[in-house]
């Protein structure tokens, strides 16, 4: 039997791989970001769809089995809430490529900060799921801290609260969406994507990105930071509980935050400092009880 320490560093890493993705994508700046995300979209689909047929075909056929066996109401609830999550995902992956290139490092990494805490009060106001005062104290704090950087910059605030709610909202809908292999949701959810992009192309008539940049970027992003990070997950969420890999999530934001700093140069207003202390007391504050529970293990 593997070591539980394996799922551990799958836990781990994927948050990651994640957390450097602003690298690549900044590689493309000199590219419009809409590009950047429909051939990110249309690789990864390819990459995705060649890999599920070759080595996957028993694991997709019980899955089609599967869905054949819901009721029509059943059914329909898969198709909207598949539909909704490639809306939001397709939204999020837009405004991050875009708050990167042309807002700031800074805005995305704030972005997916707060997403675990916005993720937690839409659980609350739709799957009607309980909340502490710890976490509602978390919460408080969380708003203040987007107050403070909207109150320096109105763009950087509301980009970063766009990348967190449309990531939020994906999220509530894949825990609502279960009894399907995430690996097969995604590729689908990319085919629903594509049928977005294919007539943005076509009216567009943008030329063909040409390029050894270009390319290798795109290749990169595709699978080393959308489909390897998300396998990694997968695996990992198989011996790992949801808390303690909520928890590493955060390795993601504190990378893009310190690259943004320290390899982008970015420069830190006063008040963003003030804002990061703030939504690092929350961040505390709202995995307090799964922190405690790992630290005394």
């Amino acid at each position: 039997m593997e070591s539980r320490k394996t799922y551990f560093f799958a836990a781990f890493l994927a948050p990651l791989i994640w957390g450097f993705m602003s690298i690549p994508v900044r590689w493309l700046e000199g590219w419009p970001a809409d590009d950047i995300l429909n051939y990110r979209i249309l690789t990864g689909l390819i990459i995705l769809w060649s890999y599920l047929l070759i080595f996957r075909t028993k694991v997709l056929y019980k899955d089609i089995q599967h869905y054949n066996t819901l009721s029509f109401n059943g059914k329909r609830r898969v198709v909207v809430l598949t539909v909704f999550a490639s809306i939001c995902i397709f939204g999020n992956w837009y405004c991050y490529i875009y708050a990167i290139n042309y807002i700031s490092v800074q805005s995305a990494a704030f972005g997916y900060m707060i997403c675990p805490l916005i993720t937690t009060f839409t659980a609350f106001v739709v799957l009607q799921e309980r909340l502490n005062a710890w976490k509602w104290t978390a919460l408080a704090l969380a708003l203040v801290s987007v107050s403070l950087l909207a109150s320096g910059s109105l763009i950087d605030g509301m980009w970063s609260l766009a990348i967190a709610a449309l990531y939020a909202f994906y999220l509530i809908s894949q825990r609502v969406l279960q009894g399907f292999d995430k690996l097969h949701v995604l590729a689908i959810q990319l085919s629903i994507c594509s049928l977005f992009i294919i007539p943005i192309l076509i009216i567009q008539r943008h030329p063909l990105p040409q390029g050894y940049v270009f390319w290798t970027s795109i290749l990169l992003i595709a699978v080393a930071f959308t489909i390897i990070p998300l396998f990694l997950s997968m695996y990992a969420l198989t011996r790992i509980s949801s808390s303690t890999t909520g928890v590493l999530l955060y390795v993601n934001p504190i990378i893009a935050f310190l690259l943004a700093i320290f390899y982008f140069k970015e420069d830190v207003d006063p008040h963003k400092y003030v804002a990061y202390a703030t939504l690092s007391l929350a961040i505390v504050l709202f995995n307090f009880q799964t922190l405690r529970k790992l630290l005394t293990r």
